[in-house]
């Protein structure tokens, strides 16, 4: 088995809806996102010959989905009433919508899926939301 990994990083707002204590209220966090690719062999032709996948290719596409979160507000769906997602919207604050409460744990899942839609063969993906707290989620294969 073959492992690549790669780092990247955000800066988002967040807050946990029916969370009792001090991430109730909105906060921030950077991020930081590693992204593991694995494969039992390596590519026999072309560009990516000898390898997993290019490792340009993988950095590239792990910083598209970092940087669509980057400096967003990320919201759970339904969280706030449509008159605040409006009123932050008319004051320019960039918001991203997200169908799960924002926790590390489903920020990592997410992310997995949004990685393995563009066609990287993710073994696990890592997201700190400080130096010392790590969830990780790591797809069934």
């Amino acid at each position: 088995m073959y492992e690549l990994s790669t780092e990247y990083w955000f800066d988002s707002a967040h807050f946990l809806t029916d969370y009792h204590g001090k991430c109730e209220n909105l906060h921030g966090h950077q991020w930081r996102v590693t992204a593991y690719i694995a494969a039992d062999q390596l590519e026999e032709g072309g560009t990516d010959k000898g390898m997993v996948r290019d490792f340009v290719a993988f950095k590239r596409i792990v910083r598209e989905e970092c940087d669509a979160l980057d400096h967003s507000f990320l919201v759970e769906e339904g969280s706030l009433a449509p008159a605040t997602i409006a009123a932050l919207e008319g004051e320019g604050f960039t918001l991203t919508i997200l169908p799960f409460r924002t926790t590390s744990e489903n920020l990592a899942r997410y992310l997995a899926g949004r990685l393995e839609a563009r066609g990287l063969p993710v073994s696990r993906v890592d997201c700190n939301e400080t130096p010392n707290n790590r969830a990780s989620y790591i797809p069934e294969r």
